[in-house]
């Protein structure tokens, strides 16, 4: 088995001494790294942004900027904030130790540095990285790109902050008899296809698919991430999502198999979005009087004989670019009053 903790690894060496940059780098390499090296701080940040390293070895005076400087860029850039660093320097005094550690530094070695100590905290920093590595390539798979950008901005916190925003239904008309009437294998690979077009039709258009239940699912447009639009944003998925069912209709039919049909519910407005659950499980969603609507809604399309239904905000922000039909006032449950009711023309 590999031991990972000394597998080659990518580094970039930061010190304005041309000797001390020299040594080390040669010792790294006879390890089997490849190496880069930095005359000062300035040169370190543009070769971090504009190459993939794995750690950074850091001295702390250096001219133009100095090693203080560069862990405090590092913590305030969200792409870089989790690469290890490793300082080594002359300066003495625990303080200085000490603010190296709170500006997110692995470790604090001084010069001259030993070379077996420097090994074994190269080794050990590696290792971390590449278990963060894991952690975060199992966030983007599954959680949406959206979502692992708010985690990685934002970090995990269970609870929720209001935002203007809209909200999609969307399920297949008479699953419930379709599954009844084929093998479970081919619904299977039904529902992996309806969700691949439904995710790009949604995403296409900036939403988030944040629940899958069975043949339905719900998406967000303007949470996590703000989006101008998230209305309009929202219809155009729609019609998007639908024009692809039509695709896959085609052929379904020529292969003798029985065409479906979705039901589209879509509401804009002020709702609570965040994370749900507990800290062993959680899932990002919101929630609100926006949310219900859009589910009755898309509920009510199978009544109204109409694919996708919209709400007053969300005609409006179509600002006549989208035609409609108005449907007149409909009762839902829970709602106080009767809310107009609009069919997107398909």
């Amino acid at each position: 088995m590999v031991d990972l903790r000394h597998a080659p690894a990518r580094l970039l060496v930061a010190d304005d001494n041309k000797v001390n940059r020299l040594l080390l780098s040669r010792s790294l390499e006879l390890q089997g790294h490849r190496v880069s090296c930095a005359e000062n701080g300035l040169v370190a940040l543009e070769l971090l942004r504009r190459d993939s390293f794995d750690l950074l070895l850091l001295d702390m005076e250096m001219p133009e900027m100095d090693g203080f400087q560069v862990l405090e860029q590092l913590t305030g850039d969200p792409k870089l904030r989790d690469l290890p660093v490793i300082v080594t320097s002359s300066l003495e005094g625990v303080s200085n130790i000490v603010r190296c550690i709170e500006l997110g530094a692995e470790d604090y070695l001084h010069k001259p540095v030993n070379p077996v100590l420097l090994k074994a905290r190269i080794g050990a920093s590696l290792e971390k990285k590449r278990l963060r590595d894991q952690q975060q390539a199992l966030v983007r798979r599954f959680a949406t790109s959206e979502v692992a950008q708010d985690l990685q901005q934002s970090g995990f916190e269970l609870g929720g902050r209001r935002v203007q925003g809209t909200v999609m239904f969307s399920d297949i008309r008479g699953f419930t008899a379709l599954v009844e009437s084929q093998p479970p294998e081919e619904t299977i690979e039904l529902l992996n296809t309806y969700y691949t077009l439904m995710f790009d039709a949604i995403s296409g258009h900036g939403g988030v698919v944040n629940q899958m239940i069975g043949d339905g699912l719900m998406a967000i447009f303007g949470a996590p991430l703000p989006l101008p639009d998230h209305g309009a944003a929202a219809v155009r998925a729609a019609l998007d999502m639908i024009e692809m069912i039509e695709l896959l209709n085609a052929d379904r039919t020529a292969a003798g198999k029985a065409a479906i049909r979705i039901g589209v519910g879509i509401a804009t407005g002020e709702m609570v979005a965040g994370y749900t659950g507990t800290q062993q499980r959680a899932t990002y969603t919101c929630i609100g009087d926006t949310v219900n609507l859009a589910a009755r809604l898309e509920a009510h399309t199978k009544l109204a004989q109409r694919t996708i239904l919209i709400d007053p905000a969300t005609c409006a922000a179509l600002g006549g670019s989208i035609a409609v039909e108005p449907l007149g006032a409909v009762s839902f449950k829970g709602k106080a009053a009767p809310v107009e009711v609009f069919s997107v023309a398909a």
